[in-house]
């Protein structure tokens, strides 16, 4: 059967129009429903929306930076959407619901954070419209349920590539990696992909704790480097700066030593008995100290207060004394070397073990090495230099995303055109689909095809781009068959010839954890708050006819507590 360009034409304008514009040419709004609108699901898109509009400007490598100033007046500049929402307070639980879904994809991959929020809300907003439309929750919830599994059947058949289990990753991470650091994102992705060639384990299997970040302020990136062992930024207290043979560690959050934080800086005792008893505090601390060395602890880390006269007990015990900076990196050294945190001076059941713990130093700076024997190294280090702490922090979250797909490509290696690309091939399949379905499963596809194109539009807006003209011509190229054409810097671009890739199993687990939360959401019908429920007092009758004489008594009577 002979079709006429009109008619192809008329079919592509058909499939084009968003689905608002398709319900008027089609199904109209459902009349039962014209004073009673789903104000559930309103008030769900609305949260959504909201917090979409906090993101959107951080998506992509083109996205914006924001400045977070928490309660305690610290400022953080930071454009990653993971940080973002941690930082957020939220009071509805929509939008609660995004945001542990956004944290728990950045858990579970590292990467695809603001794709989860901008997913659910341009979701959440075409579920909108369908229940405007007439369709009843069940319904739409069965409908996204296939549209869910078309998608999540033809993502696989949109690979184009995959990471070989000899090859160099870093051409596969340079895409992550430039999305989230500002500057010499190259150096960083090779700096990365090394670390994460050598810790790789014999057999393929890879462990993302294997790897550890240390900042280091002084210098520039590039001055970063990989070394062995596991580096903290702490201090030495004594003479005692090394310990080359048999290191045996013990981690302790609390003071080293009779110190007491809330006492002045200058001692005053005003009797013999506080002399008496600040002595015998001060032989108990030095009696626990030689405790720790006859029990073979040679390294004490400590978060707190050191006292100068502890620590040449320690030095005549031959206890090498480190003070650390902060409570995160004695509960990650306490992580790695799976010790626990001691509240007093008491030497611990089983010590934490390494070959040995020693100064390194870094230009003017330096780090605390705890390392281990060549052969059996468990951890590397990446030590990561700068000039300022902000761009340090920036870096460092640029490295754990390129951990997470390291990791993520161990387990499945294909990768997916980038830049908008995939999501705009899936719309296009959604589209070509819905529009040969009736029912509720067709109305539901070009839902979910207007949802994912609204991503490669996010990209051109945040690109500076005309967004509706670059997303025209981006559609008629994959109307065409070239799946392979996405969002750059100043158009369109090949994303096979750039090498912009997305990973299949990142890419997968957000679309399948967004389409949970949108069904789960669109069959809510009331948000219920619980609140306490006061609890009365009991009074006796003859209490009550005593409360009864007098007015004022009266007035509180049967007030609950």
């Amino acid at each position: 059967m002979a079709v006429s360009s009109s008619q192809v034409t008329q079919t592509k304008v058909q499939s084009d129009l968003e689905l608002p514009q398709r319900l008027k040419l089609g199904l109209e709004k459902n009349p039962k429903s014209q004073g009673e609108e789903p104000l559930c699901i309103l008030r769900a898109t609305a949260a959504a929306q909201t917090l979409a509009s906090i993101i959107r400007s951080c998506y992509g490598p083109y996205g914006l930076q924001k400045f977070l100033v928490s309660a305690q007046g610290e400022t953080v500049c930071t454009g990653h959407a993971a940080i973002i929402l941690k930082a957020l307070e939220l009071e509805h639980p929509a939008a609660r619901f995004v945001q542990e879904l956004a944290q728990t994809q950045a858990e579970n991959t590292g990467d695809g954070t603001a794709f989860v929020v901008l997913l659910t809300e341009a979701l959440l907003e075409q579920a909108q419209y369908l229940l405007w439309a007439g369709l009843t929750p069940a319904q739409l919830r069965e409908a996204f349920v296939t549209a869910t599994a078309e998608v999540l059947t033809a993502l696989p058949s949109l690979a184009i590539c995959s990471l070989g289990p000899l090859e160099d990753p870093s051409w596969a991470l340079y895409s992550v990696m430039s999305t989230h650091t500002l500057s010499n994102a190259e150096y960083l992705t090779k700096l990365v992909a090394q670390a994460c060639w050598i810790s790789r384990e014999p057999n393929g299997s890879f462990k993302p704790e294997s790897i550890v970040v240390c900042i280091l302020q002084g210098g520039i990136l590039t001055d970063s480097r990989i070394i062995p062992g596991i580096a903290i930024c702490g201090k030495l207290c004594g003479r005692k700066t090394e310990v080359l043979n048999n290191a045996r560690v013990a981690l302790f959050n609390c003071p080293f030593g009779p110190s007491n934080p809330f006492a002045p800086a200058t001692l005053r005792l005003s009797s013999p008995e506080e002399l008496i008893r600040l002595r015998k505090h001060t032989e108990q601390v030095e009696m626990e100290i030689a405790e720790l060395a006859m029990m073979g602890i040679n390294v004490a880390v400590v978060l707190g207060e050191v006292n100068e006269r502890s620590v040449d007990q320690a030095d005549y015990c031959g206890v090498m004394v480190i003070q650390v900076k902060s409570r995160k990196e004695i509960v990650y050294l306490s992580d790695k070397l799976g010790i626990p945190l001691l509240n007093r001076i008491l030497p611990p059941v089983e010590p934490g073990k390494c070959h040995r713990v020693y100064r390194q130093e870094f230009g003017e700076s330096a780090v605390i090495m705890f390392e281990w024997e060549r052969e059996i190294a468990p951890f590397l280090s990446v030590v990561l230099r700068g000039p300022t702490i902000q761009g340090l922090r920036g870096a460092e979250q640029a490295v754990y995303y390129g951990i997470d797909a390291f990791s993520q490509l161990c387990q499945d290696p294909r990768l997916l055109p980038g830049a908008g690309a995939t999501e705009m091939a899936l719309a296009r399949m959604l589209v070509d689909k819905g529009s040969r379905l009736d029912g509720p499963n067709g109305l539901a596809f070009q839902a979910f095809a207007q949802a994912l194109s609204s991503l490669p539009k996010t990209l051109a807006e945040n690109a500076g781009l005309a967004a509706q003209s670059v997303l025209a011509e981006m559609s008629g190229y994959h109307q065409a068959g070239n799946f392979v054409i996405g969002v750059g810097t100043d158009g369109l671009v090949n994303v096979a010839q750039e090498g912009i890739w997305d990973i299949l199993r990142t890419k997968a687990q957000g679309l399948q954890a967004v389409t949970g939360l949108v069904q789960q959401l669109v069959t809510v019908d009331q948000i219920i708050v619980a609140r306490k429920t006061p609890r009365y007092r009991l009074i006796p009758q003859s209490a009550q006819n005593a409360n009864t004489s007098s007015p004022l008594r009266a007035k509180f009577f049967g007030k609950y507590e």
